[in-house]
C-alpha cells in the first residue's frame, strides 16, 4: 500500500481479543502503516512484579491508507483484525491531529486513563465510592455530573452529585433517540463478531495528567 500520498487517512480497525500486537506486527510485514498506542502497566506475578506494555485502547489499532486506491480487503484478511470502525457508508477517517495528540501523550509517557465520552441521558453505574453499584441516568456530562435515580412506579426521582470518573457506561437505552451517526464495522469473513459496536473509537477520551508540568492536550 502507498500510504505516503496526501490522500492517505487514518482509520480505526477492531481487533480480535488480545490480538492487537499480533495484528500490528502482521500489518507491518505487509507494508501497511499502523499505529498501536501502548501504555505501561505493573503486573503482579506469583514471584515478582513486572512492567508490561499493553494497548492503550483495548481491541483497537489504527491504519493509514488511501481508501480510494488501497484494498481494504488486504487489511480485513490480516490475522487478528475483525473489521473497520465506521458507519453505514464504510470506514470513517480519523483526523491526523487526533492521532498526533495520542502520539504526543504516549511519547511523553504521560499518565492517562481511557474513559468513554458520556452523554446526558446515558445509563451509568457507579463503580467507586459510597454509591458503588448504584445505577441511574446521567443528567450532566461535565466534570461534576449528577446521577438521576428513579422509582418509576411512584414517578419520583432523586439526584446526587458525583464525578464522571466514578461511573461506567451501561448499554445505551433503546428509548434514546436513534444515533444519526451509528458506528458499524465491516466484519471479516466468518469472524463471528457482532456488527454493532458498543462504543466508538471517536467516543474515547484520554484523560491525562502530568505530575511534572501541565501540557495542553487537545
Amino acid at each position: 500500500m502507498d500510504n505516503s500520498t496526501p490522500d492517505a487517512r487514518w482509520f480505526a480497525v477492531w481487533t480480535r481479543s488480545r490480538q492487537e500486537k499480533a495484528a500490528a506486527a502482521m500489518l507491518q510485514m505487509l507494508g501497511v502503516q499502523s499505529f498501536l498506542p501502548l501504555k505501561s502497566e505493573l503486573r503482579q506475578w506469583s514471584d515478582r512484579k513486572q512492567a508490561v506494555s499493553v494497548p492503550l485502547f483495548g481491541g483497537y489499532l489504527f491504519v493509514r491508507m488511501n481508501p480510494t486506491k488501497d484494498s481494504r480487503l488486504q487489511v480485513l484478511k490480516t490475522h487478528g483484525i475483525a473489521g473497520f470502525v465506521g458507519n453505514g457508508t464504510g470506514p470513517v477517517p480519523i483526523p491526523d491531529q487526533q492521532i498526533d495528540d495520542i502520539r504526543t501523550v504516549v511519547a511523553r509517557q504521560i499518565e492517562c486513563t481511557v474513559i468513554p465520552i458520556l452523554e446526558e441521558g446515558d445509563r451509568v453505574r457507579v463503580v467507586r465510592g459510597p454509591l458503588v453499584g448504584v445505577e441511574g441516568r446521567l443528567l450532566q456530562s461535565n466534570s461534576m455530573s449528577r446521577l438521576l435515580i428513579s422509582i418509576e412506579m411512584i414517578q419520583k426521582s432523586l439526584t446526587v452529585s458525583l464525578s464522571r470518573e466514578d461511573v461506567e457506561l451501561l448499554d445505551r437505552s433503546a428509548d434514546r433517540p436513534v444515533d444519526k451517526n451509528p458506528c458499524w464495522i465491516t466484519p471479516n469473513q466468518n469472524s463471528g463478531m457482532p456488527t454493532r459496536l458498543a462504543h466508538r473509537v471517536t467516543e474515547l477520551e484520554v484523560s491525562c495528567q502530568d505530575n511534572s508540568q501541565n501540557l495542553p492536550i487537545k
